[in-house]
């Protein structure tokens, strides 16, 4: 089946606004419902070729948001989310999980000895898998940065995306690769 790019992107588009409300009564909040319809959205438009026709557009569409959601619920409850008061900004909240000094307010859960756990091949076969299970342009980034140690604008310029955009993903790879390790290395080696 050829699909035409353009056409597709139209009616993409066009359903936007009826997938954020869908979206938006499942996980009840604005930025999320817009991040699970924006991933989908990419996962259609990244392969076009996998929609074979055997449904509409839309079901095929939402079928994709519908595994977002379960992964943002699903994340929900490894997170914590930001809620701020309705007089108070975004900005505000994000400062009062921060104590003066610039540490945070919680401490997260010891890791143990950084340099020990960097010297066990379990480690990195454990970095590899959630590495893999970063979407490829989270993960591509981040080995960009981090493995390669590219500057910022070198990643951006080769991705063709914005600073901004840069930074937001390697944030979002930052803490995707701290939930996994920590649930897949750290949180087991008490167990061990």
């Amino acid at each position: 089946m050829t699909i035409d790019l353009t056409d597709l992107h139209r009616q993409l588009q066009a359903m936007r606004p009826q997938l954020v409300r869908f979206a938006h009564l499942q996980l009840r909040n604005e930025a999320l419902a817009e991040d699970a319809v924006q991933d989908a959205l990419i996962a259609v438009l990244e392969k076009p070729e996998r929609f074979a026709g055997q449904s509409t557009l839309r079901t095929y569409v939402t079928g994709i948001l519908k595994f977002k959601i379960i992964d943002n619920l699903r994340a929900a409850g490894r997170e914590r989310q930001i809620d701020s008061c309705d007089d108070q900004s975004e900005d505000d909240a994000i400062d009062a999980l921060f104590a003066a000094d610039g540490h945070t307010t919680e401490q997260p859960r010891a890791w143990g000895n950084p340099d020990a756990t960097l010297e066990q091949k379990d480690f990195f076969r454990v970095l590899e898998v959630c590495l893999e299970k970063l979407p490829a342009q989270t993960a591509r980034i981040f080995m960009m940065r981090e493995w390669l140690e590219l500057d910022t604008e070198e990643i951006c310029k080769e991705l063709a995306i914005t600073t901004a955009n840069a930074w937001v993903i390697l944030y979002r790879a930052r803490i995707r690769l701290r939930e996994c390790l920590d649930l897949n290395w750290f949180g087991t080696r008490a167990t061990r």
